[in-house]
């Protein structure tokens, strides 16, 4: 198939798909909530199964393939020319998807797009079952917005998401504590409030009187100098964004809104790459974070409390002094991450060292998981 003829068969996929409806509709099935607007399909039902429909009558072959199982979905193909397929139960939260046609991998036009495995991909969100403290509510709002700087590290203009807290006024005599909340691996600012749906677990918290008042920083993890490549080696992306965040991010933040401005006050949390960010970061910054927040850590495997770090775990009454946070979390279903972050709790519970571990049941390395760790590590914060 060549390029015209395959963008012919994409537009009238996504056409076809936004125009027409099933012959017959799944009974006890209703949209996801993360279609696009008139969106029929996906559809979700009951028991977390999910149904999926593509409109193409020049298709040879169409599958169904989500980022976290390596196995595709055949999807067959029906007398209206429509391909369908019905999963079996999902587990909650959000998942990332793809349609392959013909062997190549489209995004599904009824579905929202979002930032995940360094490209825009379709999600699937399949609700919790009477949760609720992740989605909009009728409660007071903070704000979310765009932070844009130059950064003199870098060369580059960046960007941040900036959660402030219902009742915020810029230039006001009142003053916030910070939180520094960063993504995981292949994805970017705005996935935790795209994916993650930060802002709204912080409304509900807040206006339960179960969370302080804070700002919250949401910025890009990768950072690399202008003219370079992004690096393949985890420990110099890491150092790469902590210049950045202490040098560029820190400061302009400080600057630019009504942030207290002690280490009493600011905190580090982060999932999956995020996490491990935010353990060397904070760890090796002492006299910038005193709360510190690992969702899912990456690169836990192996991990000695008695030489990792510089030996910072070892001066047990110092650490327990200075930090007043130390929070981990994993989904029980995530087992590589689950195992590395209990093994690392259990050590530091041994050596003294004050530290929260929580476990969310059945989530695996997804965005349920982390949406669980936030809404438990947030009432924590600055207490």
């Amino acid at each position: 198939m060549n390029l015209k003829s395959l963008f012919v068969l994409i537009c009238s996929m996504a056409f076809s798909s936004l125009t027409s409806v099933a012959q017959s509709i799944p009974e006890g099935s209703k949209p996801a909530v993360s279609n696009v607007r008139g969106a029929v399909y996906p559809r979700i039902f009951t028991d977390y199964r999910a149904s999926f429909q593509i409109k193409s009558s020049k298709a040879k072959k169409v599958q169904l393939q989500f980022l976290s199982d390596p196995k595709p979905y055949d999807m067959t193909q029906a007398a209206d020319s429509s391909w369908n397929v019905t999963t079996p139960p999902l587990v909650p939260g959000f998942h990332y998807y793809s349609i392959i046609i013909d062997g190549f991998s489209v995004n599904d036009p009824g579905s929202e797009t979002y930032f995940g495995a360094n490209k825009q991909m379709s999600g699937l969100e399949i609700p919790e079952n009477n949760v609720d403290y992740y989605l909009i509510n009728n409660v007071p709002h903070g704000s979310v917005q765009e932070h844009w700087y130059l950064s003199k590290i870098t060369g580059h203009w960046r960007r941040s998401f900036v959660y402030t807290p219902p009742g915020y006024t810029a230039g006001a005599g009142k003053r916030y504590p910070v939180l520094y909340l960063q993504h995981g691996s292949g994805e970017d600012e705005r996935g935790w409030t795209k994916q993650g749906h930060a802002n709204f677990i912080l409304d509900n918290r807040i206006a339960k009187g179960e969370a302080v008042p804070m700002i919250v920083v949401m910025d890009c993890g990768y950072a690399a100098v202008e003219g370079s490549t992004m690096p393949t080696d985890r420990l110099k992306g890491i150092k790469e964004f902590e210049n950045v965040l202490i040098n560029d991010i820190i400061p302009d933040i400080d600057a630019s809104y009504n942030t207290m401005q002690d280490r009493a006050h600011r905190a580090m949390a982060g999932l999956s790459m995020g996490g491990g960010q935010t353990l060397y970061i904070t760890l090796n910054h002492l006299d910038l974070f005193s709360q510190i927040g690992i969702f899912s850590g990456g690169g836990l495997k192996g991990f000695n409390y008695k030489t990792d770090y510089n030996g910072v775990f070892t001066h047990v009454a110092s650490f327990n002094e200075k930090v007043k946070l130390l929070f981990f979390s994993a989904g029980t279903a995530e087992k590589p991450y689950h195992d590395a972050t209990k093994e690392i709790h259990t050590q530091l519970d041994q050596a003294g060292i004050r530290n929260v571990f929580f476990e969310s049941p059945q989530t695996d390395h997804e965005w349920l998981n982390w949406r669980r760790a936030l809404n438990d590590f947030l009432p924590r914060l600055f207490k």
